[in-house]
Formats: structure tokens, C-alpha cells, sequence
């Protein structure tokens, strides 16, 4: 079983639990971020290399069930990374390794290309104790979102919302959205209450502009975008990574219900509006979640104020870019790179990778990478990031 150091809970305290100390293989990162009697727990898995794919698998989901059954935590949303090939090992590992801890909802299966480490990128799982069992909410039967009520904070995120059957990729995109809105008004919300979205596009190269006319249309028709291109807009990421199985595209979304909404950073210091061309998210949202206050910050990549790509074909001033701007946006929300409890990596491709593990490796930040388009041809790297500032 693994061991975690303790400390003693004050009222808001945060601590990383560098699992890496324990464990040779794989890569374990965990943060905890306590306020009163609720935990919140970030867990961000990743192998150091590539192997034998089933004892692999169930490397890493053993040290993710350990976690959650050390702390007794309740899953509220869990994204795998992983080569199509590599789904099936995985799952049957869950299975194996989670027992009682699972419940209906399925985790968000993403189908990425394998990378330096072999065909699994990733896990990430965001769990919390100290405060109930989230209730587990269907959509056309099936298990889709979890709520969570902390006194008069309702904590909805929904999971993997597709499209019921193959269509259209506009279409599909269209459906998902629908499916939020389902998720929401059966908890008693709506869209202005989301406040971070993560929109998996599989080949987004193809469809972005139809994906981004799709969602504009639905934000502007509840309210959330503006004609002058201003609004209520949720953080969000909108990256090159489709669901595993034949939809081309999913959804996850958290969302905060209760007399407290989001705010919303449209713009950032170093970026202007993303609605300004075209695309409908916030650089960042600040949202009370069960512990505390969460810093979601968008999807960010090599983008100046007017909405360029900078560094054209150069990836480390792309690299090196990116991490400005994260840095930019995080100190615009209140909060720094040391407050980072859980971020994503993207690179375009595996040039981009070798790069980035060789000179930036050490990002103090728990993240998993994946090789993935980014939103634009010419872009070749993108960061998102959670953070609770104390």
C-alpha cells in the first residue's frame, strides 16, 4: 500500500505528495487542498516508460485506487489518456484495481497517439472526502454527471458527454452541448453556472471552425456571449484529442450552482479576448469548489494580444511562450505557478515532446503529457492548469 506523508489540517492547507519517492514507476503526484472538514484531492498519474502494456496498467491504476482508498475519496471527475490499443488493458485493470470505488460513471476514455513513454499517456482523477457521496446523475439513462452538495454549494460536473450516434461532426458537437444542458437543468442549473468546459475534438484541424459557429450560436442564445463579442464565458479547453469509440467528440464541464457564480477573466494581460476571434471561452474562471476557491485556466498556447500566433515554426519560443502566458493568466486570477494542483501538457507531435521533456521537463506543476493537435496548424503546443490558491 502506498504511504502518504501527513500534516496536520489547519483550515486551508495545501501540501503536494510527490509519490515518485515511493515508487520507481510510475510517476505519482498528489495534492490535497483541505478547508474545514472537505478534502479535495488532485491526482495526476503517468508512466516514466514504456513495457510489458498489462502489467503496466496495472501499475497505474493500483496506485490510483490506493490513493482514493487511503483517503477514502469519492471520484468526481477521471480523464485516461491513452493509445486506442492500450484502452482495453486499462479498463480491465480499473475493474481489478478499483472494485467498490467505482460507480456507474465511466471515466473520460481519450484516444491520443503514443509518446516517449508507450502507448498510456496518463491518468487523472479529481476525488473529494470529508463531505458526502456525490449523487450520480443520468441522462437518457445513461450515468453521465456527479453533484455534490457542501452546505449551499452544488458541485455539478458532467462526464464524457457525446453524441448518441455517428453524425455529423457539427452535429455531434451540437449534441454534447445539448447533453450539458440536460445535466444542468436536472440539477437545477443552467449554462451560466459552468465554469470550465474541456471539449475533446477529434481531428480538430478538420472541423474547428464548425465546432466554434456551433457553440457560439447555443452561448449566444442563453446569454453567455454578447453581440459586441463580451459575456459570462467558462474557461475551456478545445483540444486535438477525441473520445476513444466512434464519436468524434466529448465533453466534460464543472459547474458551481448556488447564490455564488463563477467569475469569469474574458481577457489577460498578455492575451485579449479569444471571443475577439472567434472562439467562445474565458482565459480563465474562479469557482468555489468544496475546498475552496479553483483557478481554472483555459487552454493556453503562443498567442499575443491580438490573437497571433507568435514564434511561427519555432517551438521553443512557443514553449517558452505558452509558460508566459500561463504564468500571466494564473497571476491575473489571484493566484501563481505554486498553486498549480493539476495541468496538461500538449504537443503538436513527438519533436515538440522530445524538446519539452529534454529542456522543460521539470515544470513544477503535476501534469500528464499528450501529443495532440492544437486549435491552429501553426500552433504546436498548448497548457491547461488547475489551481487552488491559499
Amino acid at each position: 500500500m502506498l504511504t502518504l506523508q501527513s500534516q496536520k489540517p489547519a483550515r486551508v492547507v495545501r501540501e503536494f505528495i510527490p509519490l515518485s519517492e515511493v515508487m520507481a514507476e510510475p510517476s505519482v503526484d498528489v495534492c490535497l487542498r483541505y478547508c474545514g472538514l472537505a478534502t479535495e484531492l488532485f491526482i495526476s498519474i503517468r508512466p516514466r516508460a514504456s513495457g510489458d502494456l498489462p502489467a503496466r496498467a496495472a501499475t497505474l491504476m493500483d496506485a490510483a485506487a490506493a490513493i482514493l482508498r487511503q483517503h477514502q475519496a469519492a471520484i468526481l471527475q477521471e480523464r485516461i489518456f491513452a493509445h486506442p490499443s492500450a484502452i482495453e488493458a486499462l479498463a480491465r485493470a480499473r475493474a481489478h484495481s478499483f472494485g467498490p470505488l467505482q460507480d456507474p460513471v465511466e471515466p473520460t476514455w481519450l484516444a491520443v497517439p503514443e509518446n516517449a513513454c508507450g502507448p498510456i499517456s496518463g491518468i487523472q482523477i479529481h476525488a473529494v472526502t470529508g463531505c458526502g457521496i456525490p449523487t450520480v446523475l443520468s441522462i437518457a439513462g445513461r450515468p453521465c454527471g456527479r453533484l455534490l452538495c457542501k452546505g449551499p454549494l452544488q458541485y455539478l460536473v458532467g462526464c464524457n458527454l457525446q453524441a448518441d450516434t455517428p453524425q455529423a461532426p457539427a452535429c455531434q458537437a451540437r449534441s454534447m452541448l445539448d447533453k450539458s444542458e440536460q445535466l444542468l437543468t436536472r440539477a437545477g442549473g443552467t449554462l451560466s453556472d459552468v465554469a470550465r468546459t474541456w471539449m475533446w475534438l477529434g481531428n480538430i484541424l478538420d472541423w474547428y471552425g464548425d465546432f466554434n459557429r456551433v457553440r457560439r450560436e447555443m452561448f449566444a442564445a442563453r446569454g453567455l456571449l454578447r453581440p459586441d463579442a463580451t459575456g459570462n464565458l467558462p474557461a475551456s479547453t478545445g483540444i486535438g484529442i477525441g473520445p476513444a469509440g466512434q464519436q468524434c467528440c466529448a465533453m466534460d464541464f464543472c459547474a458551481t450552482l448556488g447564490q455564488v457564480r463563477p467569475r469569469f477573466l474574458l481577457a489577460a494581460s498578455r492575451q485579449g479576448p479569444a471571443s475577439k476571434y472567434g472562439s467562445a471561452f474565458s482565459r480563465a474562471a474562479v469557482a468555489d469548489t468544496p475546498a475552496g476557491k479553483t483557478v481554472y485556466v483555459s487552454g493556453t498556447a503562443a498567442i499575443d494580444a491580438s490573437g497571433q500566433t507568435t514564434h511561427l515554426d519555432d517551438p521553443r519560443g512557443q514553449i517558452e511562450d505558452t509558460i508566459r502566458n500561463v504564468r500571466s493568466v494564473l497571476r491575473d486570477a489571484g493566484s501563481g505557478e505554486q498553486d498549480v494542483v493539476q495541468a496538461v501538457v500538449y504537443c503538436k507531435d513527438a519533436r515538440v515532446e522530445q524538446l519539452f521533456r529534454r529542456e522543460y521537463g521539470d515544470l513544477p506543476m503535476p501534469y500528464v503529457l499528450a501529443i495532440a493537435d492544437v486549435c491552429r496548424p501553426n500552433l504546436l503546443f498548448e497548457i491547461e492548469v488547475t489551481a487552488m490558491p491559499q
